[in-house]
C-alpha cells in the first residue's frame, strides 16, 4: 500500500504533536487532578522532579466510574522500593475516595533514565509526546520532536516477544473472571497499539484512540483485521473470558511479535 499523506496527530512538519493539556479535563475530573496534584507534593516533597498526567483524562475523553488516573512521576534519582510503595498507597487513597474513577496507576522513574539515550525513543517519546505537565519543569524541553519512523516503532513496541512469557504465566494464574477482566484489558489494549505502531510509519500519523488504531492496523492487515477490532472493544469493556487471553497468547500476540521483529527489528535491551 502506498504511502500516505501526514494525518491527524502532526504538526506541519510531520512531528508527532503532544497530545492532552490540563484545560481538557473534565468538570468531572478536575478535583481529582487536583487531590493527585497535592498529594504528591505531600509525599514525594523534594524528591520529586516534575510529574505528569496521560491517557483518557487529559485528552478529554474520561469515563466517569470507567477511566483510571494515570500518572508518570519523575525523581531526581533513580525510585527505591519505598517510593514505589508510596506511590502504590497514593494511588489506592486517591482509588478509594474518588469513585469517578476506576483505579489510579503510576509510573516512577528517575530524571537521569528519563533523559537517556537508551530511552529517548521509548521513555522519552511517551513524556514528551503522551504526557501533560502537571508539577515542576518539563523534561519535554530536552528532547526532541519525533516523527512516526520504524526507529520509534521499534524502541516503543518492538519487546512484545519478551513480554509474551509473562503474560502466560498471569493467565495461568488468574483463576476467576474477576482475576481475568483486568488482564483482557490491559493485554487488549497492549496489542492493539501494539499493531497501530506497527503500521504507524505507513500510516503516517498518531492517533491514540484504540478503535482508530485498529482501523489503521485493518487497512494494512485485512486478514487480522476483526481480531484487532475485538481487542479495541475490549480494552474498554474488558470480559473475563479465557479463550480470550489464551488467542491472545498463543495467537495474535505470537504473530504480532514476528511480523513486528520482521518490519521493525527488536527493541533495543534495558535494564530490567
Amino acid at each position: 500500500m502506498a504511502e500516505t499523506a501526514p494525518r491527524k496527530g502532526l504538526d506541519p512538519q510531520g512531528c508527532i504533536e503532544r497530545e492532552g493539556s490540563l484545560a481538557r479535563v473534565s468538570h468531572d475530573f478536575r478535583p481529582i487532578v487536583a487531590a493527585a496534584r497535592d498529594r504528591l507534593l505531600d509525599v514525594f516533597g523534594g524528591r520529586m522532579h516534575s510529574a505528569y498526567l496521560y491517557g483518557s483524562i487529559p485528552r478529554g475523553t474520561a469515563r466517569v466510574g470507567r477511566s483510571d488516573l494515570d500518572l508518570l512521576v519523575v525523581l531526581h534519582a533513580e525510585p527505591t522500593d519505598g517510593d514505589r510503595e508510596d506511590a502504590r498507597m497514593l494511588g489506592e487513597a486517591l482509588d478509594k475516595e474518588f469513585r469517578r474513577i476506576d483505579g489510579v496507576g503510576t509510573l516512577l522513574y528517575g530524571r537521569v533514565r528519563v533523559l537517556s539515550e537508551l530511552e529517548r525513543y521509548d521513555l522519552g517519546w511517551f513524556l514528551a509526546c503522551l504526557c501533560t505537565p502537571l508539577l515542576g519543569d518539563d523534561l519535554a524541553e530536552y528532547l526532541p520532536r519525533y516523527r512516526p519512523d520504524s526507529l520509534l516503532a521499534r524502541e516503543t513496541n518492538g519487546d512484545l516477544a519478551l513480554l509474551l512469557p509473562r503474560w502466560r504465566e498471569r493467565v495461568e494464574g488468574a483463576d476467576s473472571d474477576e482475576a481475568r477482566r483486568p488482564l483482557v484489558r490491559f493485554m487488549s489494549r497492549h496489542l492493539v497499539r501494539t499493531g497501530f505502531t506497527l503500521v504507524m510509519p505507513r500510516w503516517n500519523g498518531w492517533t491514540s484512540d484504540l478503535a482508530e488504531m485498529a482501523e489503521a492496523f485493518g487497512s494494512y492487515y485485512p486478514e487480522r483485521a476483526d481480531q484487532m477490532r475485538a481487542a479495541a472493544v475490549r480494552g474498554y469493556e474488558p470480559t473475563g473470558d479465557t479463550a480470550v487471553l489464551r488467542s491472545y497468547v498463543d495467537d495474535l500476540g505470537p504473530w504480532l511479535a514476528e511480523e513486528y521483529a520482521r518490519v521493525h527489528g527488536v527493541k533495543g535491551p534495558r535494564p530490567d
